[in-house]
């Protein structure tokens, strides 16, 4: 992969947009940076892993990035639907997934020396996670699907617990039973493909932390 290293930029994912597959952009600062469902990033400069990876499209991407992350992090780190990474019950890292056309950015924050409060931090080296995270990638990105899922599926915080699923105009609660086929989280027999999930300890009560990340 080409790799482009910046000092700072308001965003490594709009930064690698216009880039040919096989690009990665990593920065020590983002001004703007953004996470899923319209959230910000925010990080003191040099304290987090900041990259956006640009790979060939494919089906369950959001999944596949999630488990080449937690991979790359380590085998302690459990992932929450659809691709959050979790460590200690804290938020580790998180990762916004773009389609254009034919390509795939894949935004990736991770925690490195800060975290904020109730989130988590991995101790490691930035260059050493980006090598190993950019390897993680090319492989699971040629993963066939099922391989994805069960990959998944092993590393899964989420599944058998009761959550909260915040959708525009509605929310509701349950027990997430399983992935679909497509990647959909299935809650209480319903089929969630997009929107915000929170783990919760018992009813009407979350557990967690707070977003720290794309």
């Amino acid at each position: 992969m080409r790799t482009i290293r910046l000092a700072s930029t308001p965003s490594t994912q709009d930064f690698a947009r216009h880039l040919p597959e096989g690009s990665v952009v990593v920065a020590d600062e983002q001004t703007s940076g953004r996470g899923r469902l319209g959230r910000n990033w925010v990080a003191p400069a040099g304290s987090a892993l900041l990259a956006s990876f640009v790979l060939h499209a494919r089906p369950l991407a959001s999944l596949a990035a999630g488990v080449a992350a937690a991979e790359a992090c380590g085998d302690q780190v459990r992932l929450k639907w659809p691709n959050d990474l979790l460590l200690g019950g804290g938020k580790l890292a998180g990762i916004l997934v773009e389609h254009r056309g034919d390509r795939c950015i894949v935004g990736v924050g991770v925690n490195l020396s800060w975290a904020p409060p109730g989130a988590s931090r991995l101790d490691a080296d930035r260059d050493r996670l980006l090598e190993r995270l950019g390897a993680a990638l090319v492989g699971w990105f040629a993963a066939p699907d099922e391989e994805v899922l069960a990959a998944w599926r092993a590393r899964a915080e989420t599944l058998g617990r009761r959550v909260r699923v915040e959708l525009p105009g509605e929310s509701f609660e349950g027990v997430a039973e399983d992935l679909a086929e497509d990647g959909s989280l299935i809650v209480s027999g319903r089929r969630v493909a997009a929107g915000d999930v929170i783990h919760l300890r018992e009813a009407g009560s979350a557990a967690g932390s707070p977003p720290s990340g794309p």
